[in-house]
């Protein structure tokens, strides 16, 4: 695969989603977000919340390992490390964007657990963060993706590939926005 194909990928994923995020979650109403079919399911402004402390996360760390490495000549091809590519292989979505395997979230990015996550402006943030991750694109093109390295969330031991960091995110991002949208088609959804 080549680089250009991970920028170009992770780019398109995040304009669809911010698309998404303005037109079809944009103008519900508190009623609408905050509804769950049952207690074990996180709603809208769940599942925001949740992408919003991934996104704290992740993209400090982008922004932080590319501002500081040394490999500042970008490479045509990038290679997905056997973990990384296993990373965001697993969080993509199937070819009926349908979830082929459910993952339980870390404790201190479920908002279940940790409420306070939840935010009034979280949708606000939301877009402003899927935005940011457009500049951080930006800035990746003008390093080597396979040899800058960043840190996961779950570790502060293994790191991937920033070309495999970008897809796991761009991929997890996804995910939960069809989530949201998957919500949406509930026939018990509020309709205002």
């Amino acid at each position: 695969m080549t680089t250009q194909w991970v920028l170009s990928e992770v780019r398109t994923i995040t304009e669809r989603n911010i698309s998404l995020l303005k037109q079809r979650i944009g103008g519900l109403s508190e009623k609408q977000l905050t509804w769950k079919p049952n207690e074990s399911t996180w709603s809208i402004v769940e599942i925001v919340a949740h992408l919003n402390e991934y996104a704290h996360f992740y993209h400090e760390a982008f922004q932080r390992r590319i501002e500081k490495t040394r490999f500042r000549e970008p490479r045509e091809n990038f290679v997905s490390s056997p973990l990384g590519r296993s990373a965001w292989m697993s969080m993509k979505l199937g070819n009926a964007k349908n979830v082929k395997r459910k993952f339980n979230s870390p404790k201190s990015y479920n908002p279940t657990i940790v409420p306070e996550l939840v935010k009034a402006d979280g949708l606000e943030t939301l877009i402003k963060g899927q935005r940011d991750l457009l500049q951080i694109l930006e800035l990746a093109a003008t390093v080597n993706i396979r040899k800058v390295k960043v840190p996961i969330s779950i570790s502060k031991i293994i790191r991937l590939r920033l070309g495999d960091g970008l897809l796991f995110v761009a991929y997890h991002n996804e995910r939960h926005v069809q989530q949201a949208l998957n919500l949406m088609k509930s026939p018990q959804f509020p309709k205002r």
